[in-house]
C-alpha cells in the first residue's frame, strides 16, 4: 500500500509511505519538499515477512559495548518562561513538548570537569516531527558566525540573539526554523 501525506502549508515536509498491504510494516518512506522532490529516503534492503521474531538479533549487538563511551547527561525538566524565554505565537501547527535544562560541551559532549552553564533545550512537535531549539550563552570563540546547514531531511540554523547563542534543528524546511527563531524573545 501507498500512502501521500500533503502538508497544508510549506512549514513542513510531506511523506511517501509504503507499507506491507499484510503486516502494515512500513517498507520504505521518502520525505518530500514543497516540488514533491525526494528530500531524504529510507527503505529496507531486506526484509522477511511471518517469521518469528528473534529479539536477540537485534539486542545482543546493542549490548556490545567495548569501545564505546556511555554518556547519561542530567537533563532538569523546566519552563522556557521561568529561564526568561518565550515564543511570541507558537508556528502554527506546533506544540511545545519538552522543555529541559541540559550539560553540553561545545561538541554537544558532555564534560563533567567544565563549570558552565547548562544549555537550554524546548522540543515543538506537530505530531510527525520534531524542532529543537537550543539557547547558550554566546561564546565568541566557539559560536565565530550563523550558520545554516541542511543534511537529508535535517535543517539547522545558528545565530547569534543577543548575548546568547540560538541553534534550531528539526526535520522541516528552512523556513520553518527562521520562524522559529524569529518568535523567540528574551524576556529577562
Amino acid at each position: 500500500n501507498l500512502l501521500l501525506v500533503k502538508p497544508k502549508d510549506n512549514l513542513r515536509y510531506g511523506y511517501r509511505l509504503w507499507a506491507d498491504r499484510n503486516s502494515g510494516l512500513l517498507l520504505r518512506a521518502d520525505v518530500l519538499s514543497e516540488h514533491n522532490e525526494i528530500v531524504e529516503s529510507s527503505a529496507f534492503s531486506d526484509v522477511a515477512i511471518d517469521v518469528s521474531p528473534q529479539p536477540d538479533s537485534v539486542l545482543q549487538p546493542m549490548k556490545r559495548l567495548e569501545g564505546y563511551r556511555i554518556l547519561r547527561p542530567v537533563l532538569t525538566s523546566t519552563q522556557l518562561e521561568i529561564e526568561g524565554w518565550a515564543m511570541s505565537s507558537l508556528v502554527p501547527g506546533f506544540r511545545q513538548v519538552s522543555c529541559v535544562q541540559r550539560p553540553m560541551d561545545g561538541n554537544g559532549v558532555v564534560d563533567k570537569t567544565a563549570v558552565e552553564q547548562p544549555v537550554l533545550q524546548t522540543i515543538y512537535s506537530d505530531g510527525l516531527t520534531y524542532v529543537s531549539v537550543f539557547i547558550e550563552p554566546f561564546n565568541p570563540q566557539r559560536h565565530t558566525r550563523p550558520l545554516v546547514a541542511s543534511v537529508g531531511a535535517t535543517q539547522t540554523m545558528m545565530r547569534q540573539h543577543g548575548d546568547w547563542w540560538v541553534t534550531v534543528v528539526g526535520d522541516v524546511p528552512a523556513p520553518t526554523l527562521r520562524q522559529f527563531a524569529r518568535r523567540l524573545e528574551r524576556k529577562k
